[in-house]
């Protein structure tokens, strides 16, 4: 499998530093608020990624964090008057729901920023003995970049016109405000009751050292792969490789990955143009945590998504035809069992197709054209009447595609309470022909998104 390393800017073979055995850690949440699809369009980048590694037969072990105590989050506990794992705990949860409404793969750690601190002080305590660290008159602890002669080497900066400037304390900063970067901040009044003890005095890690003591503690002082947003790349990214290669003096990350931005409608998504939008806001107007991942993953990871309600609408289309063809499969093919041998060439062809365009970078929009081309040819196939144990292959490589795509399985739809009420109602109606009721019964249950169906034992509800 080849993949584009950030660090690099070439497409490399991936070779993991244990064969067959990848380790790889994805940039989580910033609890403080609900995940928004720019967020979500990461996670599902990086599920891909996760899927299609193990389908290649590798085993993957990846670290996914959860920060939990930084600016924003002890801003938000802060104004919203409660403790911050209080806080934080809703947007925990709503995140862990958001992963499985869109069929994301569990990784096999989540850990918190607040649970590894005392793995922080120890990190930040190497990093003073080495003198790469120094403490601030107000007892922070900040790293030199100047004593990294690495620096910049992830994001490409040029040091030369981008002089170092002075100390900056917040999490996030801009290519040119270039300084040293705090690793532990001595606590404040903003700060509430958000401390820890430390060898410096009372305070609370700085953002960027997070990532590197937790990456370091589940997957060791040196990894396979890094991913995240390529607004992570600097200062986030960047920071984590200085102070964990300074650490430790061996490369922190092999392989660095990034997604690009998505924005809405062809603007930049935010809540003061309107277009800034979560899970759940879609999950209001009526669409699928299944169309939902559809589109995300539809476009090339390193390119811009635009991401629109006409492109939920056509990815409602796409995974109406793909549960057409496979309804139609099997029914054709109920019973019969795949031959033996040699594959129909238009199934071989498919598969090579798809499978090629995973192992060259993630190619999605590529394995999509296959994939429909596979459709395509099923179709044929069936109209001509194909002997049905050599038809039957192509469910079984269905099946085994969605392995990685994770959205070709049609999700069974049941009718809430409400619903099913309505249609009772309806049955009695037509029995005491009160029709116009029976109606307005059927217009009301089509109005909730449902068909009836009358068949001979009975009426059947079926998803518009």
């Amino acid at each position: 499998m080849r993949i584009y390393n950030t660090l690099t800017r070439q497409l490399e073979e991936l070779r993991p530093i244990e064969p067959g055995h990848v380790r790889m850690y994805t940039c989580g949440p910033t609890v403080y608020n609900f995940a928004h699809i720019g967020n979500l369009r990461a996670y599902v980048f990086e599920d891909l990624l996760r899927r299609t590694i193990r389908y290649n037969g590798c085993r993957v072990t990846q670290v996914m964090n959860l920060t939990d105590v930084d600016d924003k989050t002890i801003k938000g506990a802060r104004q919203a008057g409660i403790p911050l794992r209080d806080f934080t705990r809703t947007y925990k949860d709503a995140f862990f729901q958001d992963l499985k409404a869109i069929n994301i793969e569990p990784a096999e750690h989540y850990p918190a920023a607040t649970d590894h601190v005392p793995a922080m002080i120890d990190l930040i305590g190497m990093l003073l003995a080495k003198g790469v660290a120094y403490r601030s008159v107000d007892g922070s602890i900040y790293f030199s970049i100047a004593k990294f002669p690495g620096y910049g080497k992830l994001a490409h900066l040029d040091m030369v016109n981008l002089q170092p400037g002075a100390r900056v304390a917040q999490d996030e900063y801009e290519k040119e405000n270039l300084a040293d970067f705090a690793l532990w901040k001595a606590w404040d009044e903003l700060d509430g009751d958000v401390a820890w003890e430390s060898p410096w005095g009372r305070g609370r890690p700085g953002w960027h050292i997070e990532c590197s003591a937790m990456g370091m503690q589940y997957l060791g002082p040196s990894f396979d792969l890094h991913t995240g947003g390529i607004d992570n790349m600097f200062p986030h990214h960047e920071d984590e490789i200085a102070q964990s290669e300074a650490a430790t003096g061996s490369q922190f990350v092999r392989y660095w990955m990034h997604c690009a931005h998505l924005v809405v409608d062809g603007r930049k998504m935010s809540k003061s143009l309107g277009n800034f939008f979560t899970l759940r806001d879609l999950l209001k107007e009526g669409f699928t945590g299944r169309e939902v991942r559809y589109v995300l993953a539809s476009a090339h990871y390193r390119q811009a998504l635009n991401f629109t309600f006409d492109a939920l609408r056509a990815a409602r289309a796409s995974l109406a035809r793909i549960d057409e063809f496979r309804a139609r499969l099997t029914e054709y093919c109920a019973g019969a069992t795949p031959a033996d041998g040699d594959l129909p060439e238009w199934v071989q062809v498919a598969r090579a197709a798809i499978t090629g365009a995973w192992a060259e970078d993630l190619g999605m929009p590529e394995s999509l054209g296959a994939l429909f081309d596979l459709i395509h040819a099923g179709n044929r196939a069936l109209d001509a009447r194909t002997s049905p144990t050599s038809i039957a292959a192509a469910i079984t490589l269905i099946d085994d595609l969605d392995r990685v795509y994770g959205f070709l399985a049609p999700v069974a739809a049941t009718p809430d309470v409400g619903v099913e009420a309505l249609l009772a109602a309806r049955q009695a109606a037509r029995k005491g022909r009160d029709f116009p009721e029976a109606d307005r019964l059927r217009a009301a249950i089509e109005a909730a998104g449902w068909i009836i169906q009358d068949t001979p034992t009975g009426p059947k509800l079926k998803r518009k």
